[in-house]
């Protein structure tokens, strides 16, 4: 069974990584929510979220891909984390999945692994990714890295992930069932 590490900062887009977390487990795919610290984690608008555990017992080998949601302050505080970008290159490294939403694929740039790959970001953010090859798509996929745009898109990235991880025929039963039928094409 795949397995997902999603980081959580305070700051935090909170309708990214609850619909990332929420379709993830709609299909089965075991998401563990880590936070960079011990306890309750901040969203961008003041909701508090109780992560499974630290990002310190994250441990690539463990997981088949890496999700950070975007948001502000949460993305900036992500990239000041040095474990955060430390796991960006371990799990790519290991040519194991990435992925980023929002401003957060700013973060995957700051680690070095989107220099030539095409990748998309919040709009603001696009000329922030570096060497990437920006595209203004809801999902960019390049090779093991994904990314999306925004809030809007994240059940589109979410059904992405479920694809890669659990197949079309799966990413497909979801987007049925949660009647997303004409989106996400």
């Amino acid at each position: 069974m795949a397995k997902v590490a999603l980081i959580l900062a305070d700051g935090f887009e909170e309708v990214e990584a609850m619909a990332i977390v929420d379709v993830l487990r709609r299909a089965e795919i075991d998401v563990t929510i880590a936070g960079l610290h011990e306890g309750p984690v901040r969203s961008a608008r003041n909701v508090k979220v109780i992560p499974d555990g630290s990002i310190d017992s994250v441990n690539a080998k463990d997981y088949s891909m890496l999700v950070l949601p975007g948001g502000q302050p949460g993305s900036d505080n992500l990239n000041a984390d040095d474990r955060v970008l430390n796991l960006i290159k371990e799990f790519n490294d290991s040519g194991k999945l990435t992925g980023a939403i929002c401003a957060a694929p700013y973060v995957l740039a700051n680690a070095g692994i989107l220099e030539g790959k095409h990748a998309t970001s919040y709009p603001s953010y696009s000329a922030r990714l570096g060497a990437a090859l920006y595209e203004e798509k809801t999902v960019v996929t390049d090779g093991n890295i994904l990314t999306s745009r925004g809030p809007g898109t994240a059940l589109c990235f979410a059904l992405a992930i479920v694809e890669r991880l659990a197949g079309k025929e799966k990413a497909g039963q979801i987007k049925e069932g949660m009647l997303l039928a004409d989106t996400c094409d």
